[in-house]
């Protein structure tokens, strides 16, 4: 991990901690692993750091932007509806608050949202989360060398 990265996820886990994420360290390393380090369009632009669609009702603004999904095994290219922020607490905050209103859909968000450790936390709610399935495992790889990195201090939160 290089100093650049290693810096956004302290600055994304400063955040999600203001957001009051149980796990912040994990949903930085979420966040960098969704945002390509906070490169992606979205990430700029608009301070969604983690892929989120605009909801039903909206609360912020919104962008569309294209997208690969991965459907019945095969990615695909399509058009989504996105969340525009006014900063990176409120993505967190509202990524949280889909977690807590989906969970009685979702019985991973539940799960996760009962995680007592971060890496429960992000294999539950990976299993929902993304279409993606090796989402977990992504970002555990990020959270493991973000942990055990140099200057990192081995903050486990």
């Amino acid at each position: 991990m290089n100093d650049l990265q290693r810096q956004f996820v302290s600055l994304a886990a400063a955040e999600a901690l203001k957001a009051s994420h149980p796990f912040p360290v994990m949903a930085a390393c979420e966040a960098a692993l969704e945002s390509t380090w906070g490169h992606s369009q979205l990430a700029l632009e608009d301070n969604n750091l983690f892929g989120m669609k605009q909801h039903a009702h909206e609360i912020y603004g919104t962008i569309t932007l294209p997208t690969r999904e991965c459907l019945d095994g095969k990615w695909v290219v399509c058009s989504a509806n996105w969340v525009k922020y006014p900063d990176w607490r409120s993505c967190f905050a509202d990524r949280l608050a889909t977690l807590e209103r989906l969970s009685n859909v979702y019985r991973h968000y539940a799960a996760a949202l009962k995680a007592t450790d971060a890496r429960t936390f992000v294999t539950e709610v990976s299993k929902t989360w993304s279409t993606d399935p090796n989402r977990a495992l992504k970002v555990l790889g990020v959270y493991e060398e973000y942990l055990y990195s140099p200057n990192s201090g081995g903050k486990t939160s």
